[in-house]
């Protein structure tokens, strides 16, 4: 099959450029993809009480453990796409497609289910503030009635990011974010209802861009070769998907875990410090988005030159993407460890709100230097298949030091959301002193 339109080559040409040009994109569909959860509460703190701001700064935070979960076992698909690819075998990517369509459509059922029996429970696990709870089970419920909405949204993106466009991706989450924004005005701002009306425009916006990137994606050629009758399990390319995948989700599954456990700690410190760790919640996933960017660009240009057998092109694309990544990392820090206050504010007028999120910016901020050194390596270690490694670091690390450290900073005298900051940091370190390890055996 004959491209349509030029993607974006990993294999040849500038290693920057080719970062950059993937990686833009990227990044604006995950600013636009975190504006979800910011606009909710943005809007619901405008029109609601810090019980609202509460519930949908733990809601969202799940949903967001949810959706990072599936887009992780999503990048096992991603990976093996852009390795046929580089192989030039576009029949073999056909295949990849078809089976990640049926294995996700039964995830999808089975993730629909359980969240919508166990969205209470949950909520108790959580330890959601009394006056939340009732709130947050409703925020939940809701958004887990979308979730086949949001897997056809990360299947038809890993799909494109696999080939090399990543600029359908950014196209089709700018409509959803543009439909949430409305819903969330007309349903929580004119209708007033708060929490489920924040939900239901989530939901809506999200079914509204798949249904329109479905669309749009039948008139693209890509370089695969790929027909309906292909919607079967492939057992070779299943294992393939699941190898990668399943270490990558269930690492993904252990770090998102342990947030909910701080934030399960910081919940339990009070009303106010959880609803200011809502916000600062918010603010962090904007902030993440550089190294998740930088990840997702390192997977995909290393996928592509493993496969055209080009690995010290992927090391080089690795180390590059390190410098851009950290480069960018410090103008955020600063915005966020000296700006964390005039950030939070967008969110809420609430004074004392307000200095429990920027307490825990502080303590946070260095870590948007760090991360992108982690990121990168976890992304060639994805790209390169090898996502053993990613998994063992992501469970040690969240077991052994993010969770660990926040119990210890909640019963220190005069506990404060500073000292719940500095364990994303101090976790950090860790991986990235785990990966070095790795990369020295791996070279030996």
């Amino acid at each position: 099959m004959e491209k349509k339109k030029k993607e974006n080559s990993f294999v040849k040409g500038s290693i920057f450029g080719s970062l950059i040009r993937f990686a833009v994109p990227v990044l604006g569909a995950l600013i636009l993809q975190a504006a979800y959860g910011a606009v909710d509460l943005i809007v619901v703190g405008q029109f609601g009480d810090a019980s609202s701001i509460s519930a949908v700064g733990t809601g969202s935070s799940f949903m967001h453990m949810v959706t990072c979960i599936i887009t992780s076992l999503a990048m096992g698909a991603t990976v093996i796409i852009g390795q046929h690819i580089g192989e030039k075998k576009p029949e073999e990517a056909g295949n990849t497609v078809g089976t990640t369509i049926l294995l996700f459509a039964v995830v999808g059922a089975v993730a629909t289910v359980l969240l919508l029996l166990f969205a209470g429970k949950l909520v108790g696990i959580l330890k959601v503030p009394q006056e939340s709870v009732e709130k947050t089970t409703l925020y939940i419920r809701i958004c887990s009635a979308g979730i086949l909405v949001i897997i056809a949204y990360n299947v038809i993106s890993g799909v494109l990011r696999g080939v090399g466009n990543a600029n359908l991706p950014f196209l089709f989450v700018g409509i959803a974010c543009v439909v949430n924004i409305v819903g969330d005005l007309v349903l929580v701002g004119a209708f007033h209802m708060d929490v489920a009306g924040a939900a239901l425009a989530t939901v809506f916006a999200q079914l509204v861009s798949v249904v329109l990137s479905a669309a749009i994606i039948r008139r693209q050629k890509l370089p695969i070769r790929f027909s309906m009758a292909q919607c079967r399990i492939y057992g070779t390319e299943l294992k393939k998907i699941l190898n990668i995948g399943v270490p990558i989700a269930l690492q993904e599954a252990m770090v998102q875990i342990s947030f909910l456990v701080v934030n399960s700690i910081v919940n339990n410190m009070g009303l106010m410090p959880s609803a200011g760790y809502g916000v600062a919640s918010k603010i962090v996933s904007f902030v993440m988005l550089v190294p998740s960017a930088v990840m997702q660009s390192v997977s995909a240009f290393v996928a592509q030159n493993i496969g055209a057998g080009q690995r010290s092109r992927a090391w080089k694309g690795m180390k590059t993407a390190m410098v851009t990544g950290c480069t960018v990392g410090i103008g955020i820090f600063m915005a966020g460890f000296f700006g964390g206050g005039l950030l939070s504010a967008a969110f809420t007028h609430d004074g004392e709100v307000i200095a429990q999120s920027a307490d825990y910016l502080k303590g946070f901020s260095v870590d948007c230097i760090l991360t992108c050194i982690l990121f990168s390596s976890i992304g060639y270690f994805n790209g390169s298949g090898k996502s053993i490694p990613v998994m063992l670091q992501g469970i040690t690390s969240a077991l052994c030091v993010r969770i660990p450290i926040s119990i210890v900073m909640s019963r220190l005298p005069d506990a404060s959301l500073v000292g719940m900051g500095l364990a994303t940091p101090l976790t950090t370190v860790y991986g990235i002193i785990f990966f070095i390890i790795c990369f020295r055996r791996l070279k030996d």
